[in-house]
């Protein structure tokens, strides 16, 4: 039995509140379960020097938990000068898995900056950032395309994320925080509305597993992620 109650292959429950914030090009607040994440997108007339006159365009992000995200307040990244190695790491993460959905020739030499804040966290919280970053995207996207800036469509898949691990033995979808914290392997999915893989994070937290039980997980992560292309798609109607 999972502490939530929920079935093995259940996800808790999502829902996408659409232009959640009034400035940003593309802005919605996702929950899974007690995660809620504020996910904004901004578009920018410029790109990193690296790729400028490649006539490319570029999608980056950044992440952040607010202090009282979690049960004990952390100290705001900016009061201590520097972001933490989880933080940069995640960020990476979602603008790598971002991109992976964007053509980037048809997006034009411009960027568009992804912003994902915690307000709460139980577990996701970084596939709770991706799904709902997506969303974010798409909408900037939309406006690009509704004034004429963007002619073709340059997002050319969703993007959505999910965690799957073995908790007490079995084989769990959409993991919260006491299974996290407990799971004898931890795994966190990236896959396409087509079922392609973007990226795949999984370690053994406390116990090795079999080639069988990563098929296992495999399963459950696109069903998930499937159910989650399809929140995101109503979001964005």
């Amino acid at each position: 039995m999972r502490p939530s109650g929920r079935e093995l292959n259940q996800m808790r429950a999502v829902s996408i509140e659409t232009g959640f914030t009034k400035h940003a090009e593309g802005s919605c607040l996702i929950k899974m379960g007690d995660t809620h994440v504020l996910c904004t997108a901004t578009i920018e007339e410029r790109v990193p020097p690296f790729i400028k006159g490649s006539g490319l365009g570029w999608v980056t992000a950044e992440y952040g938990m607010l202090p009282r995200a979690t049960n004990t307040r952390m100290r705001r990244e900016a009061a201590m000068g520097k972001q933490g190695g989880r933080t940069v790491e995640i960020q990476r993460l979602i603008g790598r898995a971002l991109r992976a959905g964007v053509d980037r020739v048809a997006l034009g030499e411009r960027q568009i900056s992804i912003d994902c804040d915690v307000l709460q966290a139980d577990g996701g919280t970084r596939c709770a950032s991706i799904t709902g970053g997506w969303v974010a995207l798409r909408l900037a996207v939309n406006k690009l395309m509704k004034t004429g800036e963007v002619k073709i469509d340059p997002l050319v898949d969703p993007v959505a994320a999910v965690s799957c691990g073995i908790y007490a033995g079995q084989p769990v979808l959409d993991l919260d925080y006491p299974e996290d914290s407990e799971a004898g392997v931890d795994g966190n999915f990236i896959m396409t509305g087509s079922g392609q893989l973007i990226e795949v994070q999984m370690s053994a937290e406390g116990s090795m597993f079999s080639r069988d039980q990563m098929n296992t997980l495999m399963d459950l992560a696109t069903e998930g992620t499937a159910e989650l292309v399809e929140i995101q798609k109503a979001a964005c109607v």
